[in-house]
């Protein structure tokens, strides 16, 4: 199909003469502008038009022509420009503009037209049929997808496939070809203007196709978007000229093998040579980073040891076995113990003192997990609408010495079929990190959280006695668990219970490097599977005894105290936290008194309990046969556990007892070592390099050596699962046999997904590790574990950090925890606290570089920090071969805590970067670790893309452009189109929201509005309007009013009664003869039908001062509105164009210029929704003005954002400062005010009227204070008044 329409076949078709002719002069002509000169025999302008039109004029009709594009010469004035432009100038603009056609084509892609494609112009000759070749589909790009230079890939594979097209297609696409050309090269552009309008045969087509050969891919992806454009007649432009016509195909040039002038063709082989020339760099390369350049480049140490193993094979571990007893469901397992064994204990709490708080049994849990789940179920809501439903996500908040309580609250969810989701307790508003926990659940969609009755209490509460709503928290309903607060379930209701599913059983948080918090979901059959190899590896058994120390609402603590000892039926003894800081040995001493075969503990209870095991006697520990070390995945957990097995192994510990084990938030349990009787099977150790392990490989070394780290196993993989490891960054491709690499698990017991995170979720838990040929090891997708390690002999797995504590310097990896061992070997007890370390990274200079902050205990001494300060740099830099940026002290007790008391490191990292540690010693050595200084600066040989930008910048050219954020309608108001209907509306629903609060020279309130208010005294003055005024819809009304409460009103009057109202600056009382006239020039040059004002301004307007200005008779009507009527209107007017006019804004510039600008309906929606989305503003808000509303920005904020965004604005008149200059400061401080708005005069009135006060200092972090002016104010008057 023809591009264009078709020629009339009346037209007489030129002769091969003409053709040739056409092609000659439009060469030379290009020639002549592209060469600048003008030699003897070249053709000037007037005589190419001359010769052209005399070659054409027997062959064109002397009819109108009007539906043909004009066959002349591109316009003087595209020559002029081009003789006057530079190369680089032509070249942008040439760039500028393919970013406009890229940008308008872009919209034509979703079309899915068969139509021509141009390519690289091959074989010609050759026919085939255009329906062989299909556009792939690119519906999926966007406008802002297509920027400069983007080489539309889903079509590029279409696109460089040889073109085969029949004789019906070849010359639309010749044409075609020719003019997308013309915007890089003006000689192609004059040759397709000769050759537009002339019927080409198929040889002349496959003649010309060789002229095309050499253009570059970056034109063929314009052609590519061309084609999606509809052509249209007209005049030509550098895409879209007119295409030439495939009608009348024979007849027009000599046959095949006829030569054609040579002459003709040694000149389109010269055009041919021309754009064979490469093009110069495209616009987006200007905008290229060249600071990497500057800086010196790291060269890679050619002795740095590399992997020298074989491709590693996936490990599989042993196959989780078929018990004919396992339930078919965790559900199903409290069911069986809860009817069948009621009387067996299940969990046991102890208070401070260690002794039996509570002792849940088996019938206890089962039948308070009953009552509960019907009580979340039918209790919640009404019975129409019940809060929550199977499926839905509930937080569980329970402090963490309280387990009898959440045991009951996790089993009454399941038991219901709704998700918990544990998260800590809140202990305040400003908890470190709370905001991202407020994101979990928000983003989870929680409602209602579970508590116990003392947790409930225990909350921080206002003044009400009402919980406040946590910062970034979702609005949650509280709902206390205790039995005595629930409902008795009826006697035919019951659970149902199913077997284990694809359901999501429950959500565990993990908090990430950056401190973010995402939700892990867990599903049935994961939670199932996970507790059933857990008790193949544990070789767990009915009725035995668990110590449990760690935290019971995630990881391993709840995986083994909460989960998997109630499908077993074991009995729990959860010691609290609380107790292990009074009392470190309290984990053992209940080993000893229960004679608890399992106890499950992190290395640093092992090393409290060393440190206080003197004081203990009696002291028997033969009972365990498994000491679980949770935080087994940790490096440095193996000199705890060598030192606890050499005291306590006279106390009847065994070697073979301690059982480190390595898991993570979304793979679970990775790997655990088993307890062996016999230990026939040795433990695994290994002393590696620290060197070899930086550069990512396992060299084994001596334990002589001080740059080594010690590792031990963490067991082989759990039943059922398949582990491998692969390279950290990019492809997940295995690694070899002696290189450390991330471990990826395979297996039913692992989480599924990021809740609500589909990006996330995707690339940690749909890896699909490939060998080094490419292939898949396996159809099944890994979960990323976060552990860095690898495989040792016999399948046992070896952890040496996690990606999380990795740090890259130079190229090499360091793990934070190593350096905090570091840091921690250099006599830490006498200087700073051991737990209460923090190592992260900073970026400096395109690397990342260390910071080690540590809490300094009161009583060491500034000399004594700094040179523990300084030691501790010097091992780090002997051991771990790399530099320390910085290290500082901190004040006991100042770094932000979770909740469990240890150190919140992303909380630590942004007050470091905000400055906000306050440190008390800091040592800095920069010189030592940043080695990529920026080189020394070198002369440049030519002046450079940045120099090319920052001159057409400083010409003004725009090479760019800025754009705010897309206005979204979100909010309930965005449904009016007319502020007025946001007033009423707002006075329907919230009538004793406060708007507007006015206050006096004094600070106090000395008058406000609600909505309902500011509804109420607009209908009165609309009425007033209406009556008195006799005003209709459309009459203008001048607004006389000082700043304040009765503005507002007038104006929303006038809209009320349809008429537009236009706010004036009343005249000064004591400068009356200057002031005046521009008010009267207001009220005329606006066509105000009358003034509405207050009774003092009336008094002052009729004057005898006024009136030798302004006689009061040339005065339109003048309205009091202190004197309001107290009847409604008979109906309020409601406009219907949003395109109407609103308001008119006049303003006065300082040289005595009057503007005025109409403000429709739309404008100020937009205006409206525009301030509110910057600025945040919502009902709860408090925003101080200090502004003149007459005008501009201050007329919005005073009288129209508070009605549109529902905050309340404090009024501050300007002219009260200048009787108490500190009254604004003394709102903005004394106030729940985060936001203000001023202008340079009263910035620069406060500061010269307070001087040296102190006494309205702000009192509040995180307040800002917005200027309003023209930007050419100076930063010294915000210098002096930040001072």
């Amino acid at each position: 199909v023809p591009l264009v329409a078709e020629q009339p076949q009346s037209m007489m078709l030129p002769p091969p003469c003409l053709v040739v002719g056409l092609v000659f002069l439009g060469f030379k002509a290009s020639e002549l502008s592209s060469r600048r000169l003008f030699l003897l025999g070249d053709i000037t302008q007037k005589g190419y038009e001359k010769k052209r039109s005399k070659l054409i004029r027997a062959y064109v009709p002397h009819g109108p022509m009007s539906h043909r594009a004009p066959l002349g010469p591109p316009s003087a004035a595209r020559f002029h420009r081009r003789r006057t432009s530079g190369t680089r100038d032509e070249r942008y603009r040439s760039d500028v503009h393919t970013e406009a056609v890229q940008a308008v084509l872009a919209r034509h892609v979703e079309r899915k037209v068969a139509v021509p494609m141009p390519s690289k112009r091959r074989s010609l000759v050759v026919q085939t049929s255009m329906d062989a070749y299909t556009p792939p589909d690119s519906s999926s790009g966007s406008e802002e997808e297509a920027g400069p230079g983007d080489d539309m890939s889903g079509m590029e594979h279409w696109m460089s496939r040889p073109s085969q097209l029949g004789p019906a297609h070849l010359g639309s696409t010749s044409s075609s070809s020719s003019s997308t050309q013309s915007g890089g090269s003006g000689n192609a552009g004059r040759l397709a203007d000769s050759l537009a309008h002339t019927h080409i045969s198929h040889l002349a087509h496959t003649h010309l196709a060789h002229t095309h050969l050499g253009q570059s891919h970056h034109q063929q992806s314009h052609l590519s978007q061309s084609h999606h454009g509809k052509a249209r007649p007209g005049p030509r432009s550098l895409v879209g000229l007119p295409s030439v016509s495939s009608s009348g195909l024979s007849g027009l040039f000599p046959p095949a093998g006829v030569p054609v002038s040579s002459r003709v063709s040694a000149k389109i082989q010269q055009l041919v040579n021309t754009l064979k020339q490469p093009r110069r760099p495209p616009l987006r390369e200007f905008f290229v980073d060249d600071f990497d350049e500057l800086l010196e480049v790291q060269q890679p140490d050619p002795n740095q040891p590399r992997p020298e193993g074989a491709e590693m094979m996936p490990v599989r571990g042993e196959a989780l076995g078929v018990v004919t007893n396992w339930p078919p469901s965790l559900e199903a397992a409290l069911q069986r113990w809860g009817t069948i064994s009621p009387k067996a204990p299940c969990l046991t709490s102890l208070d401070t003192a260690g002794k039996p708080l509570y002792v849940l049994t088996y019938g206890k849990l089962w039948s308070r997990s009953i009552k509960l789940a019907y009580n979340i179920l039918h209790k919640l809501g009404s019975k129409q609408e019940p809060m929550v439903r199977p499926g839905d996500r509930v937080a569980l908040v329970f402090p963490n010495n309280d387990p009898v309580a959440f045991m009951v609250a996790f089993y009454g969810c399941l038991l219901a079929e709704v998700v918990p989701v544990p998260i800590e307790v809140p202990l305040s508003r400003k908890d470190a990190g709370s905001q991202q926990i407020g994101f979990l659940l928000g983003s989870c969609g929680v409602t209602v959280a579970l508590t116990s009755d003392a947790c409930h209490k225990g909350l921080p509460k206002s003044a009400t006695g009402e919980i406040p709503q946590f910062k970034g928290w979702p609005k949650l309903l509280w709902f206390v668990t205790e039995s005595k607060h629930l409902s008795k379930p009826p006697r035919d209701w019951f659970p149902h219970i199913k077997d284990a599913n694809n359901d999501t059983a429950y959500i565990e948080y993990k908090t990430c490097k950056d401190g973010s918090v995402l939700g892990v979901t867990v599903t049935r059959i994961a939670l199932l599977t996970h507790c059933q190899a857990l008790t193949q590896s544990c070789s767990y058994t009915e009725a035995e005894t668990i110590v449990n120390v760690l935290d019971f609402k995630k990881d391993v603590g709840l995986w083994h105290g909460i989960l998997t000892s109630v499908m077993n039926m074991m009995h729990v003894i959860s010691v609290p936290y609380s107790l292990m800081k009074v009392n470190p040995l309290s984990w053992i001493q209940k080993v000893c008194q229960y004679k608890a075969k399992v106890a499950c503990v992190k290395s640093r209870d092992m090393h409290w309990a060393l440190v206080a095991h003197k004081d203990q006697k009696d002291i028997n520990l033969s009972s365990l046969r498994m000491l679980l070390v949770a935080d087994g995945s940790n490096p440095w957990s193996i000199s705890s556990c060598d030192a606890f097995l050499n005291v306590f192994q006279t106390k009847g510990l065994r070697a073979d007892v301690i059982c480190p084990c390595a898991s993570s938030p979304e793979a679970l349990t990775v790997a655990i070592r088993r307890p062996v009787e016999d230990s026939s099977q040795p433990p695994g150790r290994g002393v590696l390099s620290m060197q070899g392990l930086s550069y990512g490989v396992v060299r084994v070394d001596t334990e002589e050596r001080l740059s080594v780290l010690t590792v031990q196993d963490v067991g082989t993989v759990t039943p059922g699962g398949l582990v491998c490891v692969v390279k950290p960054e990019g492809v997940p491709q295995l690694c070899q046999t002696d290189e450390i690499g991330e471990l990826c698990v395979c297996s039913i017991a692992t989480g599924t997904s990021y809740y609500g995170l589909t990006g996330m979720t995707k690339n940690t838990f749909e890896v699909y590790p490939v060998s080094s040929g490419g292939g898949l090891i396996s159809e099944y997708a890994f979960v990323r574990t976060g552990l860095l390690g690898f495989i040792g002999p016999g399948g046992l797995v070896f952890i040496t950090g996690k990606m999380d504590g990795l740090i890259m310097v130079s190229g090499r990896r360091h793990n934070a925890d190593d350096i905090v061992a570091t840091a921690l070997a250099v006599e830490p007890m006498k200087f700073v606290y051991r737990g209460r370390i923090a190592v992260f990274s900073v970026t400096v200079l395109r690397d990342e570089r260390i910071v080690v902050v540590a809490e300094q205990r009161p009583d060491s001494t500034e000399e004594d920090s700094f040179q523990w300060m300084s030691r501790v740099l010097q091992a780090i830099d002997s051991i771990h071969g790399v530099g320390v940026f910085c290290l500082a002290l901190v004040p006991a007790n100042t770094l932000p805590k979770t909740p469990l008391g240890g150190i919140h490191l992303s909380e630590i990292k942004q007050l470091y970067l905000e400055g906000g540690l306050h440190p008390c010693n800091v040592l800095m050595c920069p010189h030592t670790c940043v080695t990529n200084l920026p080189k020394p600066r070198q002369k440049q040989p030519e002046i450079g893309p940045a120099s090319v930008m920052v001159g057409n910048l400083v010409s003004g050219k725009r090479i760019a452009q800025a754009s705010g954020r897309d206005l979204g309608q979100t909010d309930d108001n965005d449904q009016f189109l007319f502020l007025s209907e946001v007033l009423q509306w707002r006075a329907q629903t919230t009538p004793d929201h406060v708007l507007y609060t006015l206050l006096s020279s004094r600070g106090a309130v000395s008058s406000s509005l609600t909505c309902l208010q500011l509804h109420k005294r607009a209908e009165r003055v609309a009425a007033l309007l209406m009556e008195r005024g006799g005003l209709q819809e459309g009459d203008h009304v001048a607004l006389v009013y000082p700043p304040g409460i009765d503005l507002i009103a007038a104006f929303y009057g006038c809209l009320y009664a349809g008429c537009v109202p236009i706010t004036v600056r009343p005249p000064h009382p004591q400068n009356i003869s200057t002031t005046l006239p521009t008010v009267k020039m207001i009220v005329e040059v606006s066509h105000s039908a009358c003034v509405m004002t207050t009774a003092v301004i009336c008094k002052l307007l009729r004057s005898k001062e006024a009136m030798a200005t302004v006689d009061i008779r040339n005065w339109p009507p003048v309205l009091d509105t202190d004197d309001l009527p107290k009847k409604k209107p008979p109906a309020l007017y409601k406009p219907t164009n949003p395109d109407g006019l609103a308001y008119l804004d006049f303003s006065v510039s300082t040289t005595g210029m009057l503007a005025g600008v109409q403000m429709s309906h739309n404008a100020v929606g937009a205006f409206c929704r525009s301030v509110k989305l910057q600025c945040e503003l919502y009902p709860s808000r408090e925003v101080a003005i200090c502004l003149d509303p007459y005008c501009g920005l201050g007329f919005v904020l005073w009288c129209l954002c508070s009605v549109y965004s529902g905050h309340q604005s404090i009024l501050i008149p300007p002219v009260e400062l200048e009787s108490n200059p500190a009254l604004w400061l003394l709102a903005v401080s004394q106030l729940r005010v985060r936001d203000t708005f001023c202008s340079y005069s009263v910035m620069e009135l406060c500061t010269k009227g307070l001087g040296l006060q102190t006494e309205a200092r702000l009192n509040d972090d995180g307040k800002h204070c917005f200027l309003l002016g023209d930007g050419r104010k100076s930063t010294k008057l915000a210098a002096q008044f930040c001072l």
